[in-house]
């Protein structure tokens, strides 16, 4: 992984353990502060964050150069001797660019399941993911742990429907997403995006949204009117049944379709895995 490479640049590999520690509490707690050589620390492969602003770095290291590290990293001990980082890789990558020799840092045992969870829930508390790293986490969490969204969002304290709003975005073109990380395009920008079925349109309005500088009100105007053409003509639909699709989809957290004739009609709703139909299924039943 690119991330760990880089930070194993600032890290040289390290020989012995020379840990020191310094107790912060009564002798029972456990979340003991040990001052531990950073050349001992091997990163995070669970790591869900990928990009890193320098210019956030470096007024980090400044920071650290004059008051010090304020809040310790966390890291597990491994079974080879040495440790390997949970969660704090920003204050771990600076505590190397400041030229420090030890971290602060909490020591705590912890499967291959916990690690991704606490980088998670650090990176969520610290708002430093974007959209798109935060949702292939959850998608992580959910696949290789064999969890419903309910349960992701339990375990990161979310709503299941912020979680598949997030996890619906991966749907979207790789140029979109890379647009979404580099915040050419807001969330709700990309949200909007997702009601429509062409990836050609999307990409045409992707572009517009970048070259106009449309806001998201005027791009969701813009989207339902796209929607709202059948194939007959520029007959737009009802505007409340486009209400009742938006509400559906923020509650189930998938693409929903509803046609109707009269005073009958149907709902449909879409799925793109067997994880979402049978989430969907757990909601519906």
């Amino acid at each position: 992984m690119a991330l760990g490479k880089g930070l194993n640049s600032l890290i040289p590999p390290g020989r012995s353990r020379k840990s020191t520690r310094i107790e912060t509490g009564s002798a029972g707690d456990r979340d003991k502060i040990w001052h531990i050589p950073i050349s001992e620390i091997v990163p995070n492969l669970e790591q869900p964050r990928k990009t890193f602003s320098q210019e956030d770095l470096a007024d980090l290291v400044s920071s650290i150069k004059k008051h010090g590290v304020l809040q310790p990293i966390t890291v597990t001990e491994k079974n080879d001797g040495g440790y390997e980082l949970i969660a704090g890789e920003r204050r771990l990558r600076a505590v190397a660019l400041a030229g420090l020799a030890t971290v602060p840092a909490i020591v705590r045992a912890a499967g291959a399941r916990e690690k991704l969870e606490l980088a998670l829930i650090e990176n969520i508390q610290r708002e430093n993911l974007n959209p798109v790293e935060e949702a292939f986490a959850y998608k992580r969490l959910a696949e290789e742990f064999r969890l419903t969204q309910q349960e992701v969002a339990a375990q990161v304290g979310k709503s299941r429907s912020a979680i598949a709003n997030l996890v619906r975005l991966l749907d979207l073109p790789e140029e979109i997403q890379k647009g979404l990380m580099d915040k050419k395009i807001s969330s709700g920008q990309a949200r909007a995006l997702l009601s429509l079925k062409s990836v050609q349109v999307q990409m045409e309005m992707y572009r517009n949204i970048i070259g106009q500088k449309l806001s998201v009100r005027e791009v969701e105007g813009q989207v339902q009117r796209r929607a709202g053409r059948s194939g007959k003509g520029s007959v737009r639909r009802d505007a409340n049944i486009l209400a009742q699709e938006d509400l559906l989809r923020e509650r189930l957290g998938a693409k929903v379709g509803i046609t109707q004739k009269g005073e009958k009609g149907t709902i449909v709703i879409y799925y793109s895995s067997k994880e979402e139909l049978k989430r969907l299924l757990q909601e519906l039943t």
